[in-house]
């Protein structure tokens, strides 16, 4: 085998990170056409509202805008389209099982090319409550405040 693989990050959904609590990640290809391949090579993508949806056995990502290439004129698609992700089929019918049982979510995480193909990691999300997001807020508020403290320390010092 080659060495590591080149990525290319595209897109974060920070958003996702901030709505849920991510248990577990997958990699998944997606289905494209030639002029939004060019569109994410100028890395015009949002992942912000972007869910997953699991329909006859296939995966579906659903609200990902890709905007339409520039020069792509009458070959442009729908920036909203549903697009097919590339997974195999016992992974997708796990994922359909805990999504449908649980109360899990799917959501994209991130876009990025990977050597020359684009590649969505899939997290299994549970949705947090408003007071895990203020719990979080407040972790990360009084991490800042101790880095801010430790720099001003060792300039003082």
């Amino acid at each position: 085998m080659a060495g590591k693989a080149n990525t290319k990050t595209i897109a974060n959904n920070k958003k996702a990170y901030h709505d849920y609590f991510v248990e577990e990640t997958f990699e998944a290809g997606i289905e494209l056409v030639g002029t939004e391949v060019k569109s994410l090579r100028q890395g015009r993508a949002n992942l912000k509202d972007a869910w997953c949806s699991v329909v006859n056995g296939e995966m579906l990502l659903n609200g990902c805008h890709i905007s339409p290439y520039d020069f792509g004129n009458i070959f442009n698609r729908d920036p909203m389209r549903v697009r097919r992700l590339l997974m195999h089929k016992r992974e997708i019918l796990r994922l359909y099982g805990i999504v449908k049982q649980q109360g899990y979510s799917l959501i994209p995480l991130s876009l990025y090319f990977k050597d020359s193909r684009v590649k969505v990691q899939v997290g299994l999300c549970k949705g947090k409550k408003l007071y895990d997001k203020r719990a979080d807020m407040a972790q990360r508020s009084a991490q800042r405040e101790i880095e801010r403290t430790m720099k001003e320390r060792m300039r003082q010092g």
